[in-house]
């Protein structure tokens, strides 16, 4: 009588990155789990026993984006000298990562679901939380240079943070759509310069 073998051994990081990849790639209702597991090596009983569902899957894989290519996006926000470096960095980063070589074009948090998922819901609407987290984050940096007093006190910081966020979910777009870094670059120094503007019109 036959025995049956031992499950095949693999690195779950590295398997985790490469499902995160085709999410990124792909979208989570885009994705099947022939892609998922194609791309990770593996097959669906031993994905199932190292990463539970498909929706416990992406979940993992979007903490693994976050943690790993997400953050250091929005690092720059706290690590610039003034208001105005801040914006620049933080514009300058997303471009630039967005376009990176050897990596999916976009960002996982903007795209990686459709608004009306009719797999699973709870998949868009966690994407819409996070986004919702950012801009809040943006604007707190916004509140902070009212308070420091490098922004006018009547300065409108929820309007400019929705003008920053909005440019940077559309490079995402742009990017996934095949616009070059070049072109989005320089239109983050227009948006930066827009900002600029904000902040000393006469009043």
């Amino acid at each position: 009588m036959a025995t049956r073998g031992r499950p095949r051994k693999f690195d779950r990081e590295e398997a985790l990155e490469r499902a995160m990849r085709v999410f990124w790639s792909k979208t989570y209702e885009g994705t099947s789990l022939s892609d998922l597991t194609s791309a990770m090596g593996i097959n669906t009983p031993s994905l199932y026993a190292a990463f539970g569902s498909k929706q416990e899957l992406f979940r993992e894989a979007l903490a693994h984006y976050v943690e790993n290519y997400h953050n250091g996006i929005w690092t720059g926000l706290d690590e610039a000298p003034s208001i105005f470096d801040a914006v620049r960095t933080f514009l300058t980063r997303s471009a630039e990562a967005y376009c990176m070589t050897g990596q999916p074009p976009g960002c996982m948090v903007v795209l990686g679901a459709q608004h009306s998922c009719t797999e699973d819901q709870s998949v868009p609407a966690g994407l819409s939380e996070m986004r919702k987290n950012n801009l809040l984050q943006l604007q707190a940096r916004i509140e902070q240079a009212k308070e420091e007093g490098e922004l006018p006190g009547d300065f409108d910081a929820a309007a400019a943070a929705t003008m920053l966020f909005s440019m940077q979910t559309g490079m995402s777009v742009l990017a996934r759509d095949g616009v070059c870094e070049e072109a989005l670059l320089a239109a983050a120094d227009q948006c930066v310069e827009a900002f600029r503007a904000m902040a000393n019109r006469p009043r």
